[in-house]
């Protein structure tokens, strides 16, 4: 066996259904899609031995949430915090916890409440004091990736603005989805800019929730009556913001080969994609970072519906992505994590529902692709793939 792949296996996963919660805290969000993810694979929380989440959760290091869950036996912890490219890093990371027999069941999860409580805050870095002052921030980074990449590669803003047009199609057909009303690409370009180029539809959401999977051993797969989905490969790798950065790639041009090389796949083999979409603009250069389209192709790849289900080039985001499903706590990760392993099943809603899907790629990003960023490339795939 090389690298992780084959070690191990998601066996149960479960999106919170709410994009606004009331009356709820950020721990009891947590149970909530913890137990339901646990009762998806059929397992308890007696079988947890090991808690994989990021910085968000409650209290220190995931101490506070396995004493709240009741999650006694669990023997392996890890606290990742790489923003958006968390969760998919986690599934990694999670695997090769399993494969050196630190843990069996293993469970990943986050959960937030930005829409009804102050958002999570990461402790300040080195460079805050020197950017910050100056204007810097999320949307202003990716505006400038944006730019650059029009500079370079005549990307135009209505195909940036196709990427949004893909997602509200695919969100029509998803009841939990914040924004269920399709869009067009004149309706895109019609909202208001925010940071130039990009305009306020080019802009994912920002939702109450989260999720949670489950990843076991092998040999505790084999004892479930639940569809399972095989770990094939993964791989992370981070982006410096300089001296003289390039805006016009990502990180994946790095995680990308990596974890496909442990998968022994190709992009070509690639039946769908949860891309990370926190703007348009991310989703078009992942795509050519990835390998899906050469550099500077991206724009004409997304062009006239190439990423939706049944009639494009590559369908991704078939529940609406952050664009217009679910972005909870600003880290989408772990929602695309979950409609990846739907679309394996055969679980997802049934007029994006691909046929025969044998793998499927998530990539994370976490920070901004226009400075310093993490990111992530995770390949699932069937049992025997």
């Amino acid at each position: 066996m090389s690298g992780i792949r084959g070690g191990a296996y998601i066996v149960g996963a479960y999106e919170h259904p709410e994009r606004r919660i009331t009356g709820s805290s950020v721990p009891q969000v947590l149970a909530e899609v913890v137990h339901g993810a646990l009762a998806d694979a059929g397992l308890g929380p007696s079988d947890v031995d090991g808690w994989f989440g990021s910085s968000e959760q409650p209290g220190l290091g995931g101490l506070s949430m396995l004493e709240y869950l009741g999650l006694r036996e669990v023997r392996y912890v890890e606290d990742t915090e790489s923003g958006g490219a968390s969760y998919p890093s986690l599934v990694g990371h999670a695997t090769a916890a399993i494969m050196t027999n630190r843990c069996e069941v293993a469970v990943i999860a986050m959960g937030g409440l930005p829409r009804s409580l102050p958002p999570h805050r990461a402790v300040s870095g080195p460079e805050d004091p020197f950017e910050i002052p100056y204007g810097t921030s999320p949307v202003a980074l990716y505006a400038l990736a944006a730019a650059r990449h029009m500079h370079d590669y005549g990307t135009t803003p209505a195909q940036l603005a196709e990427v949004k047009v893909a997602a509200s199609e695919h969100a029509k057909h998803n009841p939990h989805a914040l924004l269920r009303d399709p869009v067009t690409v004149a309706e895109v370009l019609d909202s208001p800019l925010v940071a130039d180029p990009l305009h306020r539809l080019d802009c994912c959401v920002t939702t109450d929730g989260g999720g949670a999977v489950v990843v076991v051993s092998p040999e505790v797969a084999a004892r479930l009556d639940r569809h399972r989905v095989k770990v094939l490969g993964q791989a992370e790798a981070f982006k410096h913001a300089g001296p003289a950065v390039d805006v016009t790639f990502t990180g994946a041009v790095w995680s990308g080969p990596r974890a496909f090389a442990e998968a022994g796949l190709k992009p070509a083999d690639v039946d769908y994609a949860s891309i990370y979409d926190s703007f348009t603009i991310t989703v078009l250069m992942l795509l050519e970072d990835l390998g899906f389209c050469g550099k500077g192709e991206g724009g004409r790849f997304v062009a006239d519906g190439g990423l939706r289900a049944h009639v494009g080039k590559l369908a991704v985001n078939t529940d609406g992505g952050g664009l217009c499903n679910n972005h909870p706590d600003s880290r989408g990760g772990m929602v695309k994590i979950i409609e990846a392993v739907r679309q394996l099943r055969g679980e997802a809603n049934a007029p994006v529902q691909l046929p025969d899907v044998q793998v499927a790629l998530v990539q994370g990003i976490g920070k901004a692709i226009g400075s310093r960023h993490f990111s992530s490339t995770l390949l699932l795939g069937q049992e025997d793939t």
